[in-house]
Parts: structure tokens; C-alpha cells; sequence
């Protein structure tokens, strides 16, 4: 989810992304209804991302996450963290980038809609 809303907002330098705080991060749609126990699974999954990672210790960043090299077991964790990210902000799942994004810009507007009000 979150690489769906960098990808649409942040800037560009040649064709390389400029992630900014102000501009990506901070304004990033987490649902804030989301429930503990999906939260927990998010944990749990970013937890096996770390874990397979260790799996590699002589691994730079650059070697495990080559498209052509990245570990099999990285991979499915990184598919598990992305499923429970996706079961935060819905219960089925998003068919589309499109999709996706435009779900991420309803609940942008709606935390936009409330900071009015402070």
C-alpha cells in the first residue's frame, strides 16, 4: 500500500522517486479503523520479513532484493506482510493498482476533511 501511494505522490528526479516526509510519509492513509488483531498479524508478518532477511547476514539490501536473487522464503514474507497491510484497509482484496490507490485517496480526503476541524 505504501509504495502504491509513493509511486502517486512523490516527486520525480530523473526517474528516480524523491521521498519526502512532508509530502509522502506524513501524509500516508493508515486506516485508522483498522483492528488490533489485524494490526498484530501486521506485526507478526514484518516480524518474518526480518526474519528471513537474518537468514542472509552476508546479503546487502542490493542482494536480496535483486529480482533475479531475492531468497524464495523473503519473497513469501514479503507477500504475507502485503496481504495483511491490504486486510488494514479492507476485507477483499484490491484487483487493481487503480483500485488501490483510489481507496488510499478516499481515505486521504477523509483525513484531510477532519484536520479542517482542529
Amino acid at each position: 500500500m505504501h509504495m502504491t501511494w509513493m509511486r502517486y505522490t512523490a516527486g520525480r528526479l530523473k526517474s528516480d522517486y524523491r521521498y519526502s516526509v512532508g509530502i509522502v510519509y506524513n501524509n500516508y492513509p493508515w486506516p485508522t479503523d483498522a483492528a488490533d488483531e489485524q494490526i498484530k498479524l501486521v506485526e507478526k508478518a514484518a516480524q518474518e520479513v526480518l526474519n528471513a532477511r537474518a537468514l542472509y547476514p552476508k546479503s546487502t539490501p542490493a542482494d536480496l532484493y535483486d529480482p533475479r536473487t531475492t531468497p524464495p522464503e523473503l519473497v513469501w514474507s514479503h507477500h504475507k506482510l502485503d496481504r495483511a497491510v491490504d486486510k488494514c484497509y479492507r476485507s477483499q482484496p484490491f484487483t487493481t493498482e487503480i483500485k488501490r490507490m483510489e481507496h488510499l485517496f478516499k481515505l486521504y480526503e477523509r483525513m484531510i476533511e477532519k484536520q479542517k476541524y482542529l
